[in-house]
């Protein structure tokens, strides 16, 4: 009878024992339950989440406002506009926005009637503002989001209240310096051409620190 106990007991305590090292070989390594945080502490769904919106918060702290001040090549004597949004850690353009006095029609005709009378004006993107080959002359100013907000109120305003366009009257430069004066800037004279009116505008108001250059002439 002690014989077969002692037995039945290896037994169960072998049975035991291979369970236990069965159970162990099936846990996972390096899983989601059984990692750890910088504190030791186990890594949940939350945690995670509050640390992705550590980094996201970090990322859009480097972020920073502008806004820009620039002159494009075209056909005849060039443009004039402003391009404005946020930079990136990098320093990169994010989703920049474009405004700019011209006339609304591609239409050479037209071009050349707004020297006469005033034409319909688009305020906005055109063909080239975003191209750094095609730009002549550029002042780009950093800005706080209180600054921004108010600059890009005063710059919806002028897009609003601006139909029409005329290449003496109020033409590309004009509508540049309304945005500059609002902002507290010195401005040239609208009827320079407008590689030469952002480079003024630079030297006018930027110092010797100004972010922004002239292209040469071709």
């Amino acid at each position: 009878m002690t014989l077969v106990s002692g037995r039945l007991f290896f037994v169960i305590w072998f049975a035991v024992a291979l369970a236990a090292c069965q159970t162990q070989d099936r846990m996972p390594v390096g899983s989601v339950a059984s990692s750890a945080n910088d504190r030791g502490a186990p890594a949940t769904p939350s945690s995670m989440a509050t640390a992705r919106s550590r980094t996201m918060a970090a990322s859009q702290a480097k972020q920073q406002y502008f806004i820009e001040f620039r002159s494009r090549y075209a056909y005849t004597y060039g443009h004039s506009f402003v391009i404005f949004g946020r930079l990136n850690g990098s320093g990169k353009m994010i989703d920049p926005q474009v405004a700019g006095l011209a006339p609304k029609s591609n239409d050479p005709t037209i071009y050349m009637l707004g020297h006469v009378t005033p034409v319909p004006a688009s305020t906005g993107w055109t063909d080239g503002d975003l191209e750094d080959e095609y730009m002549s002359a550029n002042w780009r100013v950093m800005l706080s989001e209180a600054e921004y907000r108010k600059v890009v109120a005063k710059i919806r305003t002028l897009q609003a209240s601006s139909p029409l366009w005329h290449a003496v009257l109020y033409n590309c430069n004009a509508f540049v310096a309304d945005i500059a004066r609002f902002m507290g800037y010195k401005t040239p004279g609208i009827w320079l051409k407008p590689q030469q009116f952002i480079t003024k505008l630079r030297q006018m108001n930027g110092g010797p620190n100004a972010i922004g250059r002239t292209r040469r002439a071709a």
